[in-house]
């Protein structure tokens, strides 16, 4: 059964356009899916993220836990608040999802988690979590709301009581803090800056309500997929699965190989680090007319990849794409479209920084 948030009524009052995501009915647009981008980053935009699965992790052990969990060290959290992105992975090195990691105490960490691998993940955290004694408790009562573009804090910041907005407007990038209710971390998945603000359901009407009034625009998935492919960010299931490993998914950035810490997966990480891994992502850009889809054959100087994550980029007014292609330097590449092969450029991602055009791009 498809399952709505409690904001399912408030979008279509607002004319949106509905979709199944994951399971979820979920607003890919209210009208212009462009508009809607442009607004993130130019002004504040906000999305309903209530698909999203807040899981809270307790215990003594809990930290040791996280230690095995994820390929990243969550020893790098040492203020409550502290927030660290990081994957997740099986013995064979693959991403079971990507996840963020907040410390609040040692005996109370708290994960969001990907509404379409919310059942699997749950099954794995909760086996794992065992022998540790960790309780694993998933918030379905929480919903969740991004803010997000240059403007989207000043905006949501108005909104706050004194004190929550004293101690929003002092939280750095990748942290939270917790106020009137509310959980406001300094996170999001635009490449923009902003809050994902976790709020109980029954305050989430008047939240949205409020950040409309206070001139943010609501926008569906449809402008966010087109805004974190621009960001250079990963989608779960299209960019990376179970049988795509950290390296291969351009997420080298996310592993780390302290000494002394035997996560599940570390062996094969170590393996592909030693002798590299035999597939890279790589951005794409495309400066003819058309568009790039998932799926489509990439044909390199070392043998066929294909397009993961496709679409045309309103920024930058032309079709851009990550693409997973073998090892080494590609050379030069071209798509199979429709059976013509049309000429298309590798370029470092993020595509977009800051609103503007990446060097190169």
């Amino acid at each position: 059964m498809t399952q709505k948030t409690v904001l399912n009524e408030t979008h279509r009052a607002l004319g949106a356009k509905m979709v199944d995501f994951g399971g979820w009915d979920m607003p890919i647009n209210y009208g212009s899916q462009i508009e809607e981008h442009h607004a993130v980053r130019r002004d504040a935009g906000m999305f309903d993220v209530s698909h999203m699965t807040v899981v809270d992790l307790r215990g003594a052990r809990v930290r040791e836990f996280l230690r095995q969990l994820v390929a990243n060290s969550v020893d790098k959290l040492k203020v409550s608040g502290k927030a660290l992105y990081t994957c997740m992975l099986n013995a064979d090195g693959g991403v079971i999802d990507d996840l963020i990691v907040y410390y609040l105490s040692e005996e109370f960490f708290r994960l969001v988690v990907n509404a379409a691998t919310r059942d699997k993940d749950l099954a794995w955290i909760t086996a794992q979590a065992q022998p540790f004694g960790v309780t694993v408790t998933e918030r379905p009562e929480l919903a969740m709301i991004a803010v997000q573009g240059p403007n989207a804090r000043a905006k949501a910041l108005g909104l706050f009581s004194p004190d929550t907005r004293a101690k929003a407007e002092k939280i750095g990038k990748f942290a939270a803090c917790e106020g009137d209710g509310l959980f406001i971390a300094r996170t999001g998945y635009t490449g923009e800056d902003g809050f994902e603000i976790v709020v109980p359901q029954e305050q989430a009407i008047d939240l949205w309500n409020k950040l409309q009034a206070a001139g943010v625009a609501p926008a569906g998935l449809g402008a966010r997929d087109t805004l974190r492919l621009e960001a250079g960010m990963n989608l779960y299931g299209q960019d990376m699965d179970d049988t795509v490993s950290p390296y291969e998914a351009g997420l080298a950035w996310t592993v780390a190989l302290d000494a002394g810490r035997a996560f599940t997966g570390r062996a094969v990480l170590e393996a592909q680090k030693a002798n590299g891994a035999p597939r890279q992502m790589i951005g794409i850009v495309m400066d003819d007319k058309g568009v790039l889809r998932h799926g489509q054959r990439v044909v390199t100087a070392n043998g066929d990849g294909e397009i993961l994550s496709g679409t045309f980029s309103p920024t930058l007014g032309k079709a851009i794409a990550f693409a997973r292609v073998p090892a080494g330097d590609p050379g030069a590449l071209s798509v199979d479209i429709r059976g013509k092969l049309v000429p298309v450029r590798a370029v470092k991602y993020p595509f977009v920084r800051d609103g503007k055009p990446q060097e190169g791009v």
